[in-house]
């Protein structure tokens, strides 16, 4: 296991192991591997970044479908029956129990 990990990480980030030996300019070498490494670092952050923001936009979308749920739930309750909201609030011309 030690071995497959030290080949990996040779693979991907020594120029003389690398695919990018190919390049014959060192400092092109460097450069591509620094915007594979920048391409990367991007790609990590948003990915991360999606996944903090897909459960904040969950629980916000729930928050507004359970809004609509309870609206329609009153005023089918209003229509069918409006008894149920009696005994709330003010009373009509100082009306007491």
């Amino acid at each position: 296991m030690r071995k497959f990990v030290v080949h990996a990480w040779n693979f991907i980030f020594n120029h003389n192991v690398s695919p990018l030996r190919h390049i014959k300019d060192v400092a092109i070498r460097h450069y591509v591997l620094q915007a594979l490494g920048f391409m990367w670092a991007v790609s990590f952050s948003i990915a991360i970044g999606s996944y903090v923001t897909a459960f904040a936009n969950i629980v916000g979308h729930a928050v507004l479908i359970g809004a609509a749920a309870i609206t329609v739930s009153t005023y089918t309750a209003a229509r069918v029956k409006p008894s149920m909201f009696t005994g709330f609030g003010r009373r009509p011309n100082g009306e007491h129990e």
